[in-house]
């Protein structure tokens, strides 16, 4: 609205501030106007009424004096002479509200005998019959005689001179206001211009229009707030895109870390997260079954549990939590401002692969001492019986030295995959690769276990699809993988089962399918079957004389993920087990 602006406040402010001022001045003018005629008129009357006195005193010829105070007086008063001997004169007049004052009424009012006995001028005003107004009197005596003169005019003659004087003061005031008003906006326009366009800067500011300037225009006060508007609108867009760029380098940095982070207010609020927190709130809702109203999420309980330690404590809170099977580490450190907690930031580490490898690393000490500790024990028992003569004959001891030489080579073959799966986990397989042709190599392949499978009463079939002629690979080593996975298949095969070999060779790459109808892998093994010393469960496997290192398929997948491929397995409990492993097309370099 217009009288909330500036320009309606300052406009109205003037215009009060100098109607006021010309209001008080119009009271005192009119007041002393009004005192300045009466005065001018009293002195007039007064002049007049000496000078009749004088010529009554200095003439005795009544007549001349008649005729000579009608000249001297003003038309509209009226004069009245007293001389000594009694007698009362008085002149014309063109009032009509003096016609009332004759010599009857002058003599009721005994100013004469008032006169003459004060022999001082005397000045009044006195009301005359029907006359609203009244008249004002001016009488002196004449000196050394008992006469006086009284000169009299009706007041209605001030008061139209005071209504005149009135009407141009008023006129006057009035042409003033409108002035006034008219300077008024003027000036408050010429005020408020600059500044209803920094109103429209600093809105242009809020919407983020930092380019925004005012122009100068003038080199006063208000220039210099336009020049320090300016100013102060490059400084603040330079210290928010300050601010963006560190905000979006901060936020570039958390999202792009393989740690949770969650910041989060004092009140439990989740104010802002990165991708792997976020994955952990939700394994955290679903594990505990909690659902959430319209999209919002709160702090679980036990992480607000954990933010109230931090407040009160004011330290940092590390926890380890499992969820979905996967261990978190947590670390929650509190947020000041100034000395005042205003929240925490916790950063949430996925220690899973960490508690994994150590525990691999356990369990490979642990293996390894077991599967050296047999070999070993048998050498030291049955070399003991050698030296001790326990075997009496030839062919005794020829057993015992059998026995030996077995577990020797049963320890130097696990000495040689563990030296050879140290050195594929360090990334130094050495992989010599050729052009094989396909099915002349895997005929051989065929042929070296179909006794073995004939021998164990286990039906051993080949299925060949060959498209392409020739593969490129390192032959002894995915010879490797064929003999480790086409053994295990025999071993936990019963008798009377099956071990289906199928290989394909086309524009897509070399695949290979080994299935058999053993015991099979339970559900909860299948994870791990890849892993160095990895072994199904003893009573599964068929051969009790043929033990495996438990290291054959870490090899082997090891092999096939040198040669950018990628191996799998699918296994029922008492149906069966299919590996499958597949090498992509690679030609001859």
């Amino acid at each position: 609205m217009f009288w909330r602006s500036v320009v309606g406040k300052l406009a109205v402010t003037i215009l009060l501030l100098v109607s006021f001022v010309l209001f008080v001045l119009t009271i005192f003018l009119l007041e002393f106007f009004e005192n300045f005629h009466l005065q001018e008129a009293e002195e007039d009357l007064l002049q007049t009424a000496t000078k009749v006195s004088v010529m009554v005193e200095n003439h005795e010829d009544e007549a001349l004096i008649h005729e000579t105070t009608e000249r001297v007086k003003d038309p509209s008063s009226k004069v009245v002479i007293t001389f000594s001997d009694g007698d009362i004169w008085s002149s014309k007049t063109d009032d009509e509200d003096l016609l009332a004052l004759n010599e009857k009424w002058f003599k009721d009012q005994a100013i004469n005998s008032e006169v003459i006995s004060s022999k001082e001028p005397i000045s009044k005003q006195i009301g005359i019959p029907n006359q609203e107004l009244g008249v004002m009197l001016v009488g002196t005596s004449v000196p050394n005689t008992d006469a006086g003169v009284f000169v009299f005019q009706s007041l209605s003659i001030v008061d139209k001179t005071k209504a005149e004087t009135t009407k141009i003061i008023l006129g006057a005031a009035a042409v003033s206001i409108v002035l006034t008003t008219i300077f008024a906006f003027f000036l408050s326009t010429r005020i408020t211009s600059p500044l209803i366009k920094m109103r429209e800067a600093a809105f242009d500011l809020t919407r983020g229009e930092f380019n925004t300037k005012v122009p100068i225009l003038t080199h006063d006060e208000i220039g210099e707030l336009a020049m320090a508007f300016n100013h102060m609108g490059r400084q603040l867009k330079f210290h928010i895109n300050a601010l963006r760029q560190e905000k979006e380098q901060l936020s570039s940095i958390v999202n792009s870390m393989a740690d949770g982070v969650i910041t989060l207010s004092r009140s439990g609020d989740i104010i802002a997260t990165n991708h792997p927190a976020e994955m952990f709130i939700e394994d955290w809702y679903f594990e505990k079954n909690i659902t959430t109203k319209d999209g919002t999420r709160k702090l679980p309980k036990e992480l607000y549990e954990f933010l109230q330690q931090v407040i009160e404590g004011e330290k940092e809170v590390m926890e380890e939590i499992t969820i979905q099977g996967r261990t978190w580490v947590m670390i929650m450190t509190p947020l000041y401002d100034q000395s005042y907690i205003r929240g925490a930031v916790a950063v949430i580490r996925d220690m899973t692969e960490e508690r994994r490898l150590d525990k691999l690393r356990k369990d490979f000490i642990a293996n390894v001492s077991h599967e050296l500790r047999t070999p070993i024990a048998m050498l030291q028992g049955y070399s003991e019986a050698i030296v001790d003569d326990v075997a009496e004959s030839k062919e005794e001891k020829n057993e015992l030295a059998q026995i030996i030489y077995e577990e020797s080579l049963r320890l130097s073959r696990l000495v040689n995959e563990l030296l050879d799966l140290a050195s594929m986990e360090a990334g130094h397989l050495t992989l010599n690769k050729e052009k094989v042709q396909v099915t002349p190599y895997i005929d051989r392949i065929y042929r070296k276990f179909k006794g073995i499978a004939e021998d164990n009463k286990i039906d051993l079939t080949l299925t060949k699809t060959i498209e392409e002629p020739y593969a490129y690979f390192d032959p002894d080593r995915i010879e490797q993988v064929f003999t480790n996975l086409i053994d295990n298949a025999i071993r936990h095969t019963n008798e009377n089962g099956f071990v289906k070999v199928l290989v394909t060779n086309n524009k897509d790459g070399f695949a290979v399918s080994v299935e058999d109808s053993g015991s099979g892998i339970p559900e909860e093994d299948l994870p791990f079957v890849f892993e160095r010393f990895y072994k199904a469960d003893k009573s599964r496997t068929r051969n009790k004389k043929v033990k495996g290192t438990g290291l054959g398929l870490s090899i082997a997948k090891n092999i096939v993920t040198g040669h950018k491929g990628i191996i799998s397995v699918k296994s029922k409990l008492n149906i069966g087990t299919t590996f499958n492993f597949m090498l992509p097309r690679e030609e001859n370099k």
